[in-house]
Formats: C-alpha cells, structure tokens, sequence
C-alpha cells in the first residue's frame, strides 16, 4: 500500500513517482468532492417530520455510512492499481519520458510550420501532376472526336455516291428504255 509518497515492491519500498502520485491525489480529491457529507442543517432539512433526535441519529449513521463507503472505495482503488501495476507503468511513462527529454536527437523536433509547408508542396505536385493528367485525356478525348467526324464525312460522301450512283442507273435505265422505244416503232 501507499504510506507517505512510497509504494511497497516485491522486494523494497521504491518512491512514487509523480505520474503516480499525481493520479492517485487526483482520485482523492475527485472521490472526497462526490462523497462530501452535507451539513447537519442540510441533513435534517431533508427529513423535517423526523424529531431532533431522532434527525441526529440518522445524521451520524450517514457520516459512518459515507466515510466506510469512503474507505472501501479507497481500498479497492489501492488493490486495482497494484492487481494492473499502475504505478510501475505510470513510473515507466515518467522515466521514458525523462528519457526522451535529455536525448538530443529527441528534441530535434519537427516544426508544425516545415510540415504544413511540405504538404502543401506535395498537394500542388499532386494537383500539377492531375492536370497533366487532364490534359492528356482532353487531347485524346479531342482525337477520337475528329476521327469520329472525319468518320461521319466519309459516310456522308458515301451516301452522296450512292445517290448520285442511283441517279445514273436510273437515268441510263431510262434512257435505255426510250432509246428502244424510238427504234422499235
């Protein structure tokens, strides 16, 4: 258990660290505010039809109450740190970065300000390089369209020929048909 800034290991009483001494003042201070006994005027004006004396006795049977329950609580926080070794995780947290702190390489941190530039260097590459991109598809898109009308022209003279090829038939059948009628009277 904790006694005065010290936590009892296998083999030594090490000292707490402050990660863990610090959570385990802040569980205290959080637990003494949610179990805060109310006055004793608070108290009996919530039970205004019990006598006086009856108000003192169920006053004190409250503040046994609320400062077991205190306890218990205290209790099973203390074995649940010590069951999932809170402290020496906490104490590791600290010594690492304690650590990291002293290492120079470690400090050598990156600016927010280098890294929102190289992003934003990188998103303009990105954007040049899908205009590119666009670019190409435009071109090619614009090649197949002449190619597709070059397509339709041809068919258009074509049809055009055809006509003009029926027109001729048509013309020679005809002129066949009155070239015979004017040699067969």
């Amino acid at each position: 258990m904790e006694k005065s800034g010290e936590v009892e290991g296998p083999s030594s009483t090490l000292p707490m660290g402050t990660r863990h001494s610090d959570l385990k003042k802040s569980f205290k201070l959080a637990l003494r505010s949610l179990l805060t006994a109310c006055s004793n005027q608070e108290f009996c004006n919530a039970f205004p039809r019990f006598t006086a004396a009856e108000q003192q006795l169920l006053h004190r049977l409250f503040i046994q109450v609320v400062t077991s329950l205190h306890e218990n609580i205290e209790d099973e926080f203390e074995s649940l740190c010590l069951e999932t070794q809170v402290g020496a995780t906490l104490d590791s947290i600290e010594q690492l970065v304690e650590e990291q702190s002293l290492d120079p390489l470690f400090l050598n941190k990156t600016n927010v300000m280098d890294v929102a530039g190289n992003l934003s260097i990188e998103k303009k590459n990105e954007i040049q390089f899908l205009m590119g991109m666009l670019d190409m598809a435009e071109k090619r898109n614009s090649l197949i369209r002449a190619r597709v009308e070059h397509l339709r022209q041809g068919m258009q003279d074509v049809s055009g020929m055809a006509d003009a090829l029926e027109k001729l038939r048509s013309r020679s059948l005809s002129y066949a048909c009155n070239s015979n009628a004017i040699h067969d009277p």
